[in-house]
């Protein structure tokens, strides 16, 4: 009874909504890049290196706001080089993809070891201002100061207007779903996927920042699939923003629900508590074989 109390607190509210920050950016940073028809599951590891990018430059410089446009930089050098593989070279996206992740993923761990002597985190630092005004407001100030929070929720309506309203948004679905055709009317393919790519690289940028901030340190296997969940989120979300919002935020509860199970203490075994997000993303992604259907071109080389 206690805990079905607590799911209808306002404390658990917040909650759900900060977990669905990162889930958001994640699943909204691979729905630009395969909308213009470039499949990227390397969204964790692009999560990594903004995570471990800010971790690092705030220790370093004693200043956050120099570690968030570090990350940020970090992470589009890095999708300039996906593109460069994907695009330009015409890699197989899902090797170029899993190449990345590995990449990611082992040159942060092999940082902490040369910088900080530590085989795990780094030193703990500030987390990002928060918006005064809005944080003091009762219940949910932590969620409306947060600025990448308010972010997320707005991109729900800014990738929508983006993909569907704007010149811009229709040549980057061209080139996700017929770039011959495109081509023949005057749209840059190449270019579109690769402005696909850098918005991606800057979204999950910013999902990376906020693990990072809010733990006040990087820590090795902080991400947790949260990449990889936001990749499902898209799925499940036929990539469209709207869709995709609904599903991170079924994500989140589910996340925020095993985090309230862990601090309850119930009989339930630690590990099977652990597991449920991960559970709950392979039973709905097998509910969904079959009726989703991606851009026609996302994945062919063009």
């Amino acid at each position: 009874m206690e805990i079905f109390s607590f799911l209808i607190s306002f404390t658990f509210l917040a909650q759900v909504l900060r977990l669905f920050t990162p889930y958001f950016l994640g699943a909204n940073a691979a729905n630009f890049s395969e909308r213009g028809g470039v499949i990227n599951i390397s969204i964790e590891g692009f999560m990594i290196s903004s995570a471990f990018g800010y971790g690092l430059f705030s220790v370093l410089t004693g200043d956050v706001i120099i570690g968030f446009f570090a990350a940020i930089i970090i992470n589009l050098v890095f999708s300039l080089l996906f593109a460069l593989f994907t695009v330009k070279l015409k890699i197989n996206q899902i090797v170029a993809g899993v190449g990345f992740n590995l990449l990611m993923a082992g040159l942060s761990k092999f940082f902490i070891i040369l910088i900080f002597k530590s085989s795990s985190n780094t030193p703990r630092f500030d987390e990002l201002p928060s918006i005064g005004f809005l944080e003091g407001i009762p219940y949910v100030g932590n969620v409306l100061g947060d600025f990448i929070i308010l972010f997320s929720f707005a991109l729900v309506i800014i990738s929508n207007f983006v993909l569907f309203k704007t010149k811009f948004g229709l040549r980057l679905r061209s080139a996700g779903e017929n770039p011959t055709a495109g081509e023949s009317l005057g749209v840059k393919v190449r270019m579109y996927r690769l402005y696909g790519i850098m918005i991606c690289g800057f979204l999950s940028a910013l999902a990376g920042i906020w693990l990072a901030s809010n733990q006040n340190s990087y820590t090795d296997g902080m991400i947790a699939g949260r990449g990889f969940i936001a990749l499902a989120a898209m799925i499940i979300g036929k990539w469209k923003p709207t869709n995709i919002f609904f599903a991170c935020l079924m994500f989140a509860f589910f996340e925020a629900f095993e985090i309230t199970l862990q601090i309850a203490g119930t009989d339930i075994p630690s590990q099977l508590i652990q597991m449920l997000p991960y559970a709950i993303t392979i039973l709905v992604l097998i509910g969904f074989i079959g009726k989703t259907k991606p851009p026609a071109a996302d994945g062919v080389p063009y």
